[in-house]
């Protein structure tokens, strides 16, 4: 009975050995072996098997991109102004074995090496430079801490302000400040605006005026216009009148003198007839002569036949 127990005992003792020299190292992570207390190996994920009182696993180290968020730290800016900044830090361990043998803890490592930097780096700039200059303060910051985690076999990947808190009285300046600003550029815009509005009324009247001056301009072009053929048709018409009216005299007045001439009257006579009836039409002030050139030019002959006339 003694002997069973024994061997009972044993197997189980056999067993637990077994199953604690069996070792999974889960996705994301690696575990550093010690073996009789010195660095042996890296685990990557996966199973792995352990000699059994020799082997010891001395930290489960996540290689996956990390985050550290650091508290608040009072800084004083150059000008001697007493502010607070908070930051944010990515990281990513790139050597298990450097993280856990070089460094006793290396997050207060990556924590203090930003504060310290932190307060060098805004001791020398003004709080404007402080607050129109997170990407510079970043850059710089990126640069040192990382070149100082090396050795920890860490990487910074990025340095992030997340917060610049200045005191209560520079606070309530600075928004009396920008109210004012904001005031003035209101009064600018609307200046502006203004401006741009009266220079497009401006406008708009002058071409208005520009374009009522052309509009006058060709009206009074076209009127002319039509005034000047208005007297030339008038002039045509009675142009036309008098002509119409020169034809039928001369027409008439060469049917009188064929019808004396026809009737066998003297030539004599007929002159002074002409002559007489030219009298009567020449009276009148309304009428108006018109002869025609070989009428004019034999006036002297009939006048001469007249006088000859009167003195038989």
């Amino acid at each position: 009975m003694i002997s069973k127990i024994f061997i009972l005992i044993v197997l189980v003792a056999i067993i637990a050995v077994i199953v604690s020299s069996m070792k999974v190292v889960n996705t994301g992570y690696v575990t550093i072996i010690e073996r009789f207390g010195q660095f042996h190996r890296v685990l990557e994920p996966g199973w792995h098997f352990l000699i059994p009182f020799a082997d010891f696993a001395r930290r489960k180290v996540s290689n996956k991109q990390q985050i550290l968020d650091i508290e608040p730290q009072s800084v004083i800016t150059k000008d001697n102004v007493k502010i607070s900044i908070d930051n944010v830090i990515f990281y990513k361990i790139l050597s298990a074995k450097d993280a856990v043998y070089n460094i006793e803890d290396y997050k207060a490592g990556i924590v203090f090496s930003t504060i310290t930097n932190m307060r060098n780096i805004v001791g020398d700039m003004t709080l404007d430079e402080v607050l129109s200059g997170r990407d510079k303060i970043n850059a710089e910051l990126l640069k040192v801490v990382d070149d100082i985690t090396d050795a920890y076999g860490i990487k910074i990947l990025s340095v992030e302000i997340k917060n610049i808190i200045p005191p209560a009285e520079i606070q309530q300046a600075m928004e009396k400040q920008m109210k004012a600003e904001r005031d003035k550029r209101a009064v600018i815009l609307q200046a502006e605006g203004q401006k741009q509005s009266d220079i497009a009324r401006a406008e708009g009247e002058k071409q208005a005026k520009i374009l009522q001056a052309e509009a006058e301009k060709e009206a009074n072009i076209r009127r002319a216009e039509g005034l000047r053929q208005s007297q030339m048709l008038e002039a045509e018409g009675k142009a036309k009148a008098i002509e119409s009216v020169a034809e039928a005299q001369s027409k008439a007045i060469h049917l009188v003198n064929r019808a004396i001439i026809d009737s066998g009257t003297d030539e004599k006579v007929i002159a002074l007839k002409q002559v007489e009836a030219l009298k009567e039409m020449a009276k009148n002030p309304a009428n108006k002569l018109i002869l025609p050139n070989e009428s004019i030019s034999s006036l002297g002959n009939m006048a001469a036949i007249a006088d000859m006339i009167q003195k038989k």
